[in-house]
């Protein structure tokens, strides 16, 4: 892997100039809005950092900003993954630029099994993860990355940008209108921390709505102890019928709902959204030692 001691001068045309030789006007159906902004796009990449002597895994680079910063940077390496074969011409010319620094995969970033590919490209040891995600994905990455098996993960952190909305819901707290599945999900096994929000002008099309970008970094072990499927269960019943009380909601689980949550140590008449991460681990537990089938 190439080290990189200082950033680079970017040798490449403005991206407004990439875009417009490349028709590569973003479409709705992939959620694309473009980044044009290369200080911006910067201080994005110095975000999760350190750069130096480490890979970097892009999902949804576009024309290439966000890539062009990382490199810029110091990034030794960076993996792109782009569905949008349109944007693969303006990627080329970003690997010509810094021979042999990046890698640029066409396909569906949901369907690729990342330690596999880093295995075929000879990546070794944890890669962080930045990109400006397509909104209409971005939730199903992060769970994707957060659910894997294997924990501590294959990745070191995740620098995401997502809109405002959802990146509250990573950081919300217990009895907060945000607080919700992912909420749990991201708290449970992670610490997320907003940095900084990024107004819609910034992008071309702007997006209706101000966006953020979100550092997570993966916690050594668990919050609190049961197994991912137990917390998965009981969080999509409990915040499935968020405004019933826990003896009616999770009875998706089981009949007798009420000794469920008693077993649990918690008032069955409380919601979902007044249970902290611990709670809802021994709720976790107290389905495993369930009598009767859990559904699937």
């Amino acid at each position: 892997m190439p080290e990189i001691d200082n950033p680079v001068v970017d040798p490449l045309p403005p991206l407004r100039d990439v875009i417009a030789a490349h028709g590569l006007a973003a479409k709705k159906s992939l959620g694309q809005n473009f980044l044009l902004d290369l200080n911006l796009t910067r201080r994005i990449a110095r975000a999760a950092g350190p750069l130096n002597n480490t890979t970097f895994y892009e999902v949804g680079p576009g024309p290439g900003g966000l890539t062009r910063a990382l490199l810029a940077e110091g990034a030794a390496r960076v993996i792109a993954v782009e569905r949008d074969e349109r944007c693969l011409a303006a990627l080329k010319e970003i690997a010509a630029a810094h021979p042999g620094r990046l890698d640029i995969v066409s396909g569906d970033a949901l369907r690729i099994d990342e330690p596999t590919l880093f295995a075929e490209l000879g990546a070794a040891g944890p890669v962080r993860i930045a990109a400006n995600l397509p909104y209409n994905v971005g939730s199903a990455l992060l769970v994707k990355w957060l659910t894997v098996q294997q924990w501590p993960p294959f990745w070191e952190s995740l620098t995401l940008m997502f809109q405002r909305e959802v990146a509250e819901r990573l950081v919300a707290q217990p009895s907060s209108k945000s607080y919700g599945r992912l909420s749990v999900l991201t708290q449970w096994r992670s610490r997320a921390k907003i940095l900084f929000d990024v107004s819609p002008r910034a992008f071309t099309p702007p997006p209706k709505v101000t966006s953020a970008v979100v550092r997570i970094d993966p916690l050594p072990e668990p919050l609190a102890p049961c197994t991912l499927a137990g917390l998965e269960k009981v969080t999509a019943a409990a915040f499935g019928q968020r405004r019933k009380m826990l003896r009616q909601s999770l009875k998706a689980l089981t009949p007798d709902a009420e000794a469920l949550v008693l077993r649990a140590g918690l008032d069955p008449t409380a919601r979902a959204e007044q249970l902290s991460i611990a709670d809802f681990a021994a709720l976790a537990r107290a389905v495993a030692g369930a009598p009767g089938p859990v559904p699937d």
